[in-house]
Order: C-alpha cells, then structure tokens, then sequence
C-alpha cells in the first residue's frame, strides 16, 4: 500500500489540486467511506485504485468568443471533465452559471461516477459547463452563445464517447441550440446529447426524472421503517425543475410540501404547496427574471429574505438547491426541530460537518449520488430509445424509473448496513466504487 494513512492520502490530493476545494470535499467523502474496502483488496492496490480513481480522463479547457445583441464581442471558458470510462461512455450534465470554475467540475464529475454506477446502468462519468451567464440574456444571445460552445464541444462527445446533458443553466432550451449545432457540424442525427425535445429524440418524464426519482428514494428509505409519506410535512430548497416536480410527487403521494427557495430567499406556505400553486411556480420560474418572492403576494404567505427553509419545522427536509447550502448549524436545527429524513435533490448540497452530525444522529440521510440518480437513469433510458428508435410510453418510463431508484436503494442497504443502521453515505459510495474498481481491473493499466 503506498499511502500509510486516509490522511495521508487525502493530503496528497489537496497537494496536487490546492485550489479545487469543491473537488477535495467530494473526494474526501468518498475515501472516508470506502477507504477499509479500498486498501484492505489486494488487486486493488495492485493496480493502484485509489490514486487512479481520483484523476480525470481527460480535462478539456478551451475559448468560447460570442457576439451579444449589440455586436459587442464576449469570451468565457469551456469545460468538459471526461472522468471514467470503465463501465461506459462519459455521462454528465452541462452547467452555464457565473461561479463554474475547474474545482466544481471535477466535484461533480467525480460524484457523477459514482452516481452513474449506482444505477446498474453502463455509464462513465463526466461534467462540464462554462462560467456563461445565462440570466438577463436575450433568446439570441444564448443560441449565439450555444452555438459558439457546440463549435469545440462537437470535438469531444458522440454518442459511444461522451452524452452530455443539462444541469443548471442548460434546459431544453439550451440543449436544442446545442445538438442543432452538433447536427449542423456532423450532418448526423445521432443521441448525443439527452434532455432533448420529445418531438426529435427526448424521452417523457425526462423533466420530472430527478424530483420523481428523489421522492421515490424517500419512500424507500421510509419503507425500512415501515413508514410512509402520508400526513408528512416536507420542506424544500430551490424552486427549478427538482424542487417543482419533487413537490408533485409529494402531492400525489399525500405529503404536504411548506418551502420553496431561490438564491434570493425562500417562501412558507404552511397550508401546504398544492399542485395549482406548483403550476403557478412553474409558469414563474419559466420566466428567468422571475423570483420566488412573486409565490408568497399572490398567495399571502411568508417570504423570508436571505435566509433557506431549514429552520421551518418539518419530517423530511431535500435540499434541492445547490452545493454546501446546508451546514451544521442548519442539520442541527433540523433534528431537534424532530426532522428525521434528508434526501439530496441537488448534488453535495449538505456540508460535510452537515453530514457527519445526520449520520451522528441516526437520521434517515440520503446523499445525493443516490437520492437525485433519477435524471441521469432517464438519461440512460432516453440513450437506448435513441438507439432503438423506438419511444416508450409515460407509464413504461415511470416504472423503470421507480425499478433504477429501488435498485440503487437496494445496494445501498447491502453495502451500508450495520447493526440496524443503514448508513447511505456508505452504502452509496462503496457500492458505486466496487462496481467501476472491478472493471478498471478487468480492463488492466489504461
């Protein structure tokens, strides 16, 4: 074994990325969880998994020069983070926001990994976005600058290679301009990207996929306990395409949503968020100036400036937001406020003292490469449809979504048990590692 301790393997990688904090938060959960499994594997070490594990692919940077409405020329940076490829072609989002920079990406890439193995499908895992804007920009503007974009990307991706999709920033919208671009380029109709329109390739339930999956996740969590949704106050972050669809489920399921976020502040609706409200929330945030303030005049509810929904008093709280958003301060409020499930809509939304004070307390706590799994699933699912040319109905797509979902559950509950408490951070994290360190193995030094 070449590192003595988990420290001092976890120090070597802060040496060799010390500007990537967002990468060392994601990489130390991980170790901490499959560090015994790793080192204690002879052909692991043989082949040196760990070290191996933690370095992309590939890392590709690269100039995206857009012209906006007044001729004025811009410049942002690309990314595209190729991870791993053991079990299948890259398969990650793309994410246009200010705060994109390498160190979120490789985060998230990473993660992606372990995600995608979790789903029992053949999925690498990749990320990637640029630092781009999309908030206050014109229709054009963006084409203008999805084209520009897709003008490098296309080098880099094809359907047996890498399948980008969106993420944050990167809607339906987005992703039309870009594989029109791709087709341009290419003169192919291929899958390369998913998140498509269901017109020309997309796949239905695609939108809910990963709000759907997460409550789907929850309910088997509470299955352990024999308990249900049914009566359960839940409070929510953010209030795009996760947290809405999230909240539609948990609807239909007889839960009763109170919170809804945006970067601004959150609202609470403590009669419950019901489904013609989730439709006004979806009409709003269609508009991208639109903030969740506008939820709580119409319907005269409270709107807290500032401030996320955890101090509201609840049973299930999912962070559907964005990373670190909820720290310890926050996890403890929310246990002695007599919380007793989290599940992550977002990715790595709790902090790491966060996580530590859930597992600490015996909480059912899903971290998200688990719980959110449910968008790259019907990613997946909308893969095969494209190769086959064959669309599957609503219902058809639903039930392997709940089917990917109890799967993942499953092998958290079989790596993560003991005694009688399911650690999922565990769980989750060695049954996606084992499954992509075998087959590194099984395709030797490459």
């Amino acid at each position: 074994m070449k590192y003595k301790s988990k420290k001092e393997f976890l120090d070597s990688v802060v040496d060799n990325y010390s500007d990537q904090k967002e990468f060392h938060q994601a990489v130390e959960e991980v170790i901490h969880s499959i560090w015994d499994t790793a080192t204690s594997n002879e052909e692991y070490c043989k082949f040196n998994i760990l070290d191996r594990i933690v370095v992309p692919d590939r890392t590709i940077i690269f100039r995206v020069p857009w012209m906006d409405d007044k001729n004025n020329v811009h410049v942002n940076l690309g990314y595209r983070i190729q991870f791993n490829s053991a079990i299948g072609p890259y398969k990650g989002g793309l994410r246009f926001h200010p705060n994109v920079n390498l160190g979120v990406l490789k985060f998230l890439a990473f993660e992606q990994v372990f995600k995608n193995s979790l789903t029992g499908l053949n999925l690498g895992g990749g990320k990637g976005g640029s630092n781009f804007d999309p908030k206050g920009k014109s229709d054009k503007e963006i084409m203008s600058f999805c084209y520009a974009f897709m003008n490098e990307l296309y080098r880099h991706i094809g359907r047996r290679t890498d399948i980008p999709a969106g993420d944050i920033g990167v809607g339906g919208r987005e992703i039309g301009y870009m594989f029109g671009q791709y087709k341009k380029i290419r003169n192919a109709f291929t899958g390369v990207l998913t998140g498509k329109g269901t017109n020309w390739g997309g796949s239905l339930i695609r939108p809910e996929a990963t709000g759907y999956g997460l409550v789907y996740f929850v309910l088997e969590m509470l299955n352990v306990r024999k308990d249900s949704l049914k009566g359960k106050t839940v409070t929510l972050s953010g209030s795009g395409n996760v947290a809405q669809f999230a909240c539609e489920k948990l609807i239909e399921l007889g839960a009763k949503p109170v919170t809804l976020s945006d970067s601004s502040g959150f609202i609470h609706d403590p009669d419950g968020i019901t489904q013609e409200k989730i439709e006004y929330v979806k009409k709003l945030k269609s508009v991208r100036s639109a903030r969740i303030s506008e939820y709580a005049k119409k319907f005269n509810v409270e709107y807290v400036e500032g401030k996320r929904p955890w101090s509201i008093k609840c049973d299930i709280a999912l962070p559907c937001a964005t990373e670190n958003e909820l720290n310890l301060d926050d996890a403890k409020q929310l246990t002695d406020n007599g919380c007793y499930v989290v599940a992550e809509g977002a990715n790595m939304p709790s902090t790491t003292n966060a996580v530590h004070h859930f597992i600490n307390q015996k909480i059912l706590y899903g971290p998200g490469k688990a719980a959110n799994a449910g968008g790259v699933a019907i990613s997946g699912i909308e893969m095969s449809q494209n190769s086959t040319r064959i669309p599957l109905s609503r219902d058809k797509v639903d039930g392997l979504l709940k089917e990917i979902m109890q799967r993942i559950h499953t092998t958290c509950v079989k790596y993560g048990k003991k005694d009688d408490f399911i650690n999922y951070v565990d769980g989750a994290n060695i049954g996606g590692f084992v499954r992509v360190a075998d087959s590194m193995i099984d395709q030797g030094i490459v």
